[in-house]
């Protein structure tokens, strides 16, 4: 009995603790190293405030974001030190730069979304599609994590990760790395989510008939 015990797990009416982390080690942003942080029901937005000292650009967001998420991408702004970006979005009627927004440029014309960032502090404030025939035109990119309030819809996922190589991540840490995305409960994708690939795709099949 005790042979068929430790062969199929029986014998043990108490509960299975989960295993412990094995890669807090790892760090991925400072907004989900220690955990993510839970979005608040009712939650309707708030300001987000660049880094400069002094006359800060502040973007007014006047909803909950969706679809946030961890991103490996080059292009998305990341606090020093972390190898990932947090970006989430937003209807882009709900976003409004409320002070010197003077001080924005577009960091990539050619770049399907147009990041507007702060000059001085670099920054990415918003990222806008002006692009009518895009999946996401009428979303703006934001990162939440610079607004002062708690609550913004929690990170879901992580998209590109195989990107982070390209900023200089050695590839020999990649399998630490979606280790810890996979703890923290962000599932690692190589592209982005599946909810966010099929609106891709229903959008281009619309577009070229295969769907009504």
């Amino acid at each position: 009995m005790a042979i068929l015990d430790k062969l199929f797990g029986g014998g043990d009416s108490g509960d299975t603790a989960p295993p412990a982390p094995k890669y807090t080690h790892v760090k991925i942003h400072p907004q989900v190293d220690n955990g993510i942080p839970p979005t608040a029901p009712g939650f309707a937005g708030g300001t987000l405030t660049c880094k400069c000292s002094s006359n800060p650009v502040k973007v007014e967001v006047g909803a909950q974001t969706a679809h946030n998420h961890v991103c490996g991408c080059t292009k998305c702004w990341k606090p020093e030190g972390a190898i990932f970006s947090q970006i989430a979005v937003v209807g882009r009627d709900q976003v409004k730069v409320t002070e010197n927004g003077d001080k924005l440029d577009i960091v990539d014309a050619s770049a399907a979304i147009q990041r507007h960032a702060c000059r001085d502090c670099g920054v990415h404030m918003y990222g806008r599609i002006e692009n009518t025939g895009h999946p996401f035109h009428g979303l703006d990119f934001v990162h939440t994590e610079l607004s002062d309030k708690t609550g913004w819809a929690a990170p879901e996922f992580a998209a590109f990760v195989s990107s982070i190589i390209e900023s200089g991540v050695s590839p020999d840490r990649m399998d630490e790395i979606r280790g810890r995305l996979s703890e923290l409960g962000l599932t690692p994708y190589d592209c982005l989510s599946p909810p966010l690939m099929d609106l891709i795709a229903t959008h281009v099949a619309k577009q070229n008939g295969a769907l009504a």
